[in-house]
């Protein structure tokens, strides 16, 4: 039991500094690295309990998308830091609503959980033994609870659609492809045939012509 108990405290120290570091750093950058190493620690938490299927998944999408998007954003757009952070006192109220909003469903769960500590134990089903844990909550998952993860998908999806018709800016001087038009092209409206004498280009012909 001491070797587990040493990984833990290992990767727990290294988690928190690495969360505390998030927030101190004045470069973005390294706040983001900062996170990354704080995902890799809490993984290794997550592993050591043996839910190996979130430790993954912390790799897998968190380390492997999340951070990553938000390191090449921040290394990529010339993001004014320094101009975002004038506003925080405007919406500090909001924020504070927020915050406690969330630490009150906290403290909901906290609190049930403390006063029936069966509480947890009353929405679980019956696994069979000889199953892995990523395993057994796929049997879960994708079984008793596969609506709820299809209504997920589905919310996740419009979050997407408004994203991107948010975000969605339409340039006047860009040519966009219009399907009914295309459609709707003749050969008497697509080509035109022109006669051009010989040694003569096509600008010359175009020229000579409106000369006449």
């Amino acid at each position: 039991m001491i070797l587990p108990a040493l990984f833990f405290y290992l990767f727990a120290a290294a988690c928190v500094a690495s969360a505390v570091m998030v927030i101190v750093s004045r470069n973005p950058v390294h706040s983001v690295l900062y996170l990354i190493l704080a995902f890799v620690n809490a993984s290794g938490l997550f592993i050591l309990m043996g839910a190996e299927f979130l430790g993954m998944m912390l790799i897998v999408v968190y380390v492997g998308a999340v951070a990553v998007l938000f390191l090449f954003v921040i290394m990529m757009l010339d993001v004014d830091f320094v101009e975002l952070r004038e506003g925080f006192i405007q919406y500090l109220p909001i924020g504070i609503v927020i915050g406690g909003i969330f630490m009150f469903e906290l403290l909901l769960v906290v609190g049930a959980w403390v006063i029936n500590p069966q509480v947890a134990k009353t929405i679980t089903a019956a696994i069979p033994a000889n199953v892995s844990n990523t395993e057994a909550l796929g049997l879960v998952l994708y079984t008793k609870y596969i609506h709820y993860f299809q209504m997920a998908g589905l919310v996740l999806l419009v979050a997407m659609i408004g994203a991107i018709v948010l975000t969605l800016r339409h340039k006047a001087k860009v040519k966009r492809q219009d399907i009914n038009v295309q459609n709707a092209r003749t050969p008497e409206i697509a080509m035109v045939l022109r006669k051009v004498a010989s040694g003569q280009g096509l600008q010359d012909a175009d020229a000579a012509e409106w000369v006449k």
